[in-house]
């Protein structure tokens, strides 16, 4: 079983910054793909982007330039660095992680929370 906890998000105003942090723990073999997802009230959630274990990282075209997906596998930990916020990026953003259980296992998929991030002057 795999823990995801969310932390950084908050109130900012627009063409500010943020960084968000997702730590997981618990019990597993290895984190796989690590990514960040939101959702605003009335829509669907959406993917922000995924980074791999190996430190690749793909984007949302409506986030690409302006966010930045890291990792740090020695902390379990992903960040998510936003700037240039625009209002519509105002969301409940949320971690997603894969993890296997052992060397043979297949991936298994764990949520965080959620963090509310609010763009607004």
């Amino acid at each position: 079983q795999v823990q995801l906890v969310e932390s950084g998000g908050g109130l900012v105003q627009p063409g500010g910054s943020l960084r968000l942090s997702c730590a997981a723990s618990g019990t597993f073999f290895s984190i796989t793909a690590m990514s960040w997802y939101r959702q605003a009230p009335g829509n669907q959630r959406g993917l922000v982007g995924v980074i791999t274990q190996g430190g690749s990282a793909r984007y949302a075209d409506s986030v690409e330039g302006r966010f930045t997906i890291s990792r740090d596998n020695a902390k379990n930990t992903v960040y998510l660095e936003m700037n240039s916020l625009y209002p519509e990026d105002t969301a409940v953003y949320y971690c997603n992680a894969g993890y296997t259980k052992t060397l043979v296992s297949r991936v298994y998929e764990a949520w965080g929370q959620g963090t509310q991030v609010t763009v607004s002057s």
